[in-house]
């Protein structure tokens, strides 16, 4: 685990980062549901969970055809891909091969819907989990109507962090080549404990006090 400070930006937030138990690359089965299945060992994490970012480094394959969603320790589950592009008027979403991408509870676009952001790259770029919990083997209208309210947001306030975080990811449909998974990250950010910003506080009115005092005498 590495832990830092975030810039004031994102409210003085503790930044903790996670790799997998297993290593990578590894293969993403075509039409298989079994799929794969990826762990972190997550601990030292003070606070409540404030934001979950989620990197995923994926070459070939058909992207319509990933399911992929996190669960943390105490069961809560975000879904990150589902068959994106898969819509009323596209059974098989989007043809894409691979996405080096992080998925951010604080993001906007959603992955769902990649395709119709303009000017769109799957390289370096951050994206909203798709957050449609639903069976990926729905019809595209199903997907459509199903609201995107299970993304990484919904971890925020969670103090539940420590322990096994599991990411699964599976190619739901046969054809399309055979995806693979090169590397996966996961972020943490958390608030720190109240009282630890309160004794941070007084340090800081007591230093700028004694600057104060320094400068005057």
């Amino acid at each position: 685990m590495i832990c830092a400070l975030a810039g004031l930006g994102r409210a003085q937030l503790v930044t903790n980062l996670f790799s997998p138990v297993a290593s990578l690359p590894v293969a993403i089965p075509a039409g298989n549901p079994v799929g794969v299945t990826e762990t972190f060992n997550v601990s030292g994490v003070g606070g409540a969970i404030a934001d979950v970012q989620v990197s995923l480094d994926i070459t070939g394959g058909f992207n319509g055809d990933l399911y992929a969603y996190l669960v943390g320790p105490d069961g809560t589950l975000s879904v990150l891909l589902n068959r994106v592009g898969v819509t009323a008027g596209n059974a098989y979403g989007y043809g894409d091969a691979g996405m080096n991408i992080t998925l951010d509870g604080a993001a906007v676009n959603n992955i769902h819907d990649y395709g119709n952001t303009m000017g769109y790259s799957l390289s370096g770029t951050t994206w909203a989990a798709d957050g449609r919990n639903v069976d990926p083997q729905s019809p595209g209208a199903t997907l459509d109507g199903t609201a995107t309210t299970d993304g990484l947001n919904v971890f925020n306030g969670d103090m539940n962090t420590d322990g096994t975080w599991t990411l699964f990811i599976a190619d739901m449909v046969g054809g399309g080549g055979t995806a693979e998974l090169n590397s996966v990250g996961l972020t943490i950010m958390t608030a720190p404990e109240p009282q630890t910003w309160v004794m941070a506080g007084s340090g800081l009115a007591l230093l700028i006090a004694i600057r104060r005092s320094k400068s005057v005498s």
